[in-house]
This record gives C-alpha cells, sequence and structure tokens, in this order.
C-alpha cells in the first residue's frame, strides 16, 4: 500500500503537553476505525510548528477524508517514491523497488 507523509501546519505544537497529544492520538484514531482498514497511521514527528505524519492509503483522498474529519491541517501530501537510509549505500546495484 502507498506511504504518504503529510505535513501539518500547527504552530506552537512541540509545547503541547503528553495530554494534548494523547487526545489529538485518540482522535485520528477513533477516524481511522471509522474510515476502515485501508488507512493506517504508522508514527508521527512532532517539531515546534508542525506534525510530519506517516501514513499508509490506497490514494491522496483518503488521506484529505481523514484530516477533515479529525480536524486536523493538511498542508501538504506527498507520496513516498521510495525509502533510503545508510544501508542505501552498500547496495550491490539492484533496486529496492520495481
Amino acid at each position: 500500500m502507498p506511504e504518504f507523509v503529510i505535513e501539518r501546519d500547527m504552530p506552537g505544537v512541540g509545547n503541547s503537553s503528553d495530554s494534548d497529544m494523547q487526545q489529538a492520538s485518540q482522535t485520528s484514531c477513533n477516524v481511522l476505525r471509522e474510515l476502515g482498514p485501508e488507512i493506517q497511521w504508522v508514527h508521527s514527528y512532532v517539531t515546534d510548528n508542525k506534525i510530519y505524519c506517516i501514513y499508509r492509503a490506497p490514494d491522496e483522498s483518503m488521506i484529505r477524508q481523514h484530516a477533515q474529519k479529525a480536524g486536523f491541517p493538511a498542508n501538504s501530501i506527498a507520496k513516498v517514491q521510495r525509502v533510503i537510509d545508510p544501508t542505501t549505500a552498500e547496495m550491490d546495484g539492484t533496486s529496492m523497488y520495481p
């Protein structure tokens, strides 16, 4: 299933309390249950003023539907084309993706 990176502009989010983060996570999970198994939240990175989320979904429209129902911004959504890491430097020339 395709993965997407969602950029959410949320000024001051890095100063949110644990309780605020738990509540936001619960909201997201409730909407995910409502939408069904085609969409999955992998994890998120919280910075000072943004959250970067990794989701699996069949298409961008499902990501937007989740954001709208949950009340979260989705300022940018980008489909992941490939994943690289330090082990990519050690590859023998074979592609990780067809």
